[in-house]
């Protein structure tokens, strides 16, 4: 059996959180690797709702969830999450949970910058959550920030704040913004401790046991690939690599055992915050399809940007992501439309692109091209196989296939676990 990896094949908030889920229940392991808590993963179990941010999703099936290194982590939205959970029924407990040791801390201050910095932008702001993340992968690049292991070493703490205030305050008293005292960090972060440590471990060793012993990891990636700092639409992405090459670094994992990548992609395309949209529709389309697709961040609340979907984003994803199958999610959310279209590139000044550029003014120049299909008028809405399916929705998927270069091997009908037509399964590879 593989081991599967899942990422975001658009700008985030496909459905991932729905798929992983679904396919943890033959896993062993599910470990998240990057980014932080502004992704968000809704899970809708019978009458339960679960929303998640730091926590694996394979908790929800009972499976042991790590968090990898490569999180930035901030405790208190974490042990808030856990508290909710747990109040929800499910056990979260060191158990049930491992973080890496080596993951770095989101502290107070990270937020605080993130915000005021966003302010100072004014109209040309990036559209973060304001949570801190880019902040604390900015310490961790510049080798300054706090990990989980140093709560266990008070002496650390204190060094490493000295550095961390000599530098952050400077910056918001800059930007006219209120400075952070050293004692009260200090005295949060040790109150933090005994909670945080009983989870923390060399999480590399556990995997590489679960490796030798022959059982399944499922790589939970958050966000996208359109949202990965080297690959996606900079500045307007979010502060780590989102593409499945980064599960090993913020895992301790070994590359060539990452196995099967699955990328999801919604049946039309959103985003969340600033940026290029090339497909964004402001008509009553586009309105429709955020009001059944209930379009909202699950982080932020946000509304989301709606607009068709956009095969050239998705096929530049699929190469530079290493994305060998897709799950396509919220098919039924198409509906009843009378005729469909998909982007199939974009008109840049009077040339023609088959991919996004990397330059800004490019990117927010990119006028689509698309291709229209005919709507289908019957319902995918909870379909279990191809055969349930109106002709119209199959051609739709074998044409998005043709044109992204990567096979659909997933399709979600709905928000049920079982609402999944399963073409391939991904671990067996």
């Amino acid at each position: 059996m593989a081991n599967v990896t899942v990422i975001g094949a658009q700008w985030g908030d496909e459905g991932k959180g729905k798929v992983v889920d679904w396919l943890a229940s033959r896993a062993d392991l599910v470990v998240r690797f990057q980014g932080g808590h502004n992704a968000g993963h809704t899970l809708v179990v019978g009458n339960q709702t679960y929303k998640l941010s730091l926590l694996p999703s394979g908790l929800v099936r009972g499976k042991m969830g790590i968090i990898g290194n490569g999180v930035v982590v901030d405790p208190e939205a974490l042990l808030a999450e856990i508290d909710r959970v747990r109040a929800q029924g499910l056990t979260v407990s060191p158990e049930t949970l491992r973080i890496a040791e080596n993951a770095i801390l989101i502290l107070p201050l990270h937020g605080a910058i993130d915000r005021a910095r966003e302010a100072a932008r004014g109209e040309r702001k990036i559209g973060t959550t304001g949570r801190g993340i880019g902040p604390a992968y900015e310490d961790k690049v510049a080798r300054r920030a706090i990990r989980v292991c140093d709560l266990a070493e008070p002496e650390t703490l204190s060094m490493k704040l000295d550095e961390l205030l000599l530098h952050h305050n400077t910056l918001l008293a800059g930007l006219g913004a209120e400075t952070f005292e050293k004692q009260a960090l200090l005295d949060q972060l040790l109150a933090y401790a005994p909670r945080i440590l009983p989870f923390a471990e060399p999480v590399w060793e556990r995997l590489d046991e679960a490796r030798r012993a022959g059982k399944r990891i499922l790589f939970e990636g958050a966000q996208a690939v359109m949202l990965d700092v080297d690959h996606g639409t900079y500045p307007f992405v979010t502060s780590s690599n989102t593409v499945a090459a980064n599960a090993a670094t913020g895992a301790g994992f070994a590359p060539s055992a990452l196995g099967f990548v699955l990328g999801i992609a919604k049946a039309y395309c959103t985003r969340v915050g600033s940026g290029p949209f090339p497909s964004e529709l402001h008509d009553e389309i586009g309105r429709r399809l955020g009001e059944r697709g209930r379009e909202f961040g699950t982080v932020t609340g946000r509304p989301r940007r709606c607009g068709w979907f956009d095969a050239a984003l998705v096929r530049q994803a699929v190469k530079v992501g290493g994305i060998q199958g897709i799950v396509m999610t919220k098919i039924d959310i198409l509906d009843g439309l009378d005729e469909l279209k998909i982007c199939v590139g974009y008109d840049i000044n009077g040339t023609r692109f088959s991919h996004l550029p990397a330059a800004m003014q490019a990117q927010a120049a990119a006028k689509p091209i698309y291709e229209t299909l005919p709507g289908w008028s019957g319902s995918t809405m909870g379909a279990r196989s191809y055969a349930e399916l109106p002709a119209e929705a199959i051609k739709y998927v074998r044409r998005i296939e043709e044109l992204i270069e990567a096979p659909v091997t997933l399709l979600s009908t709905g928000p049920e676990r079982e609402d999944t037509i399963m073409m391939r399964d991904p671990f067996e590879g």
